[in-house]
């Protein structure tokens, strides 16, 4: 298999150095061979990625957002955990949050954009359990926030 950092930049990412969490928790949490990843919304260098599924955005967006939320979410399991991405077993768990209008009902379609980079970046270690919720609001505006639960090895 193709070395996850460079197939993450055949998505035309580079894994960015994960910002400092801006309220009291910690990134990441490891307990053996399992880390568990704090929320990472929709950001990038050019700031976050902010809107309302269903008002402000349409389903494309959301799905960039979710894919940008899950380039941060691999940031924190290298950077924060120390873990080689290569190192990954298995994405167990992926709870993708979107910020959208109570009738909007396609959060399964933005939440794709999240499990197909992590599919596409991880292979078959990358498939998942998932759960994709509409939420009235995310921090600083976010339209996306990704968090997760992934099995590394020693």
């Amino acid at each position: 298999m193709t070395n996850p950092v460079d197939k993450l930049r055949e998505y035309g990412y580079e894994l960015p150095k994960p910002k400092a969490p801006v309220a009291t928790y910690i990134p990441v949490t490891r307990t053996g061979n399992i880390v568990y990843v704090s929320g990472q919304i929709s950001s990038s260098d050019q700031g976050v990625v902010s809107g309302k599924l269903g008002d402000t955005m349409n389903v494309v967006q959301g799905g960039n957002a979710a894919e940008l939320a899950a380039v941060n979410f691999l940031s924190q399991i290298a950077y924060s955990a120390g873990v080689d991405l290569a190192k990954v077993r298995r994405v167990l768990k992926l709870t993708v949050f979107v910020n959208s209008t109570p009738d909007f009902a396609e959060h399964h379609l933005v939440a794709n954009g999240a499990s197909n980079l992590i599919v596409g970046v991880l292979g078959d270690k990358g498939k998942h359990a998932r759960s994709a919720v509409g939420m009235a609001a995310l921090p600083l505006g976010a339209a996306v926030e990704v968090e997760g639960i992934v099995e590394v090895e020693d």
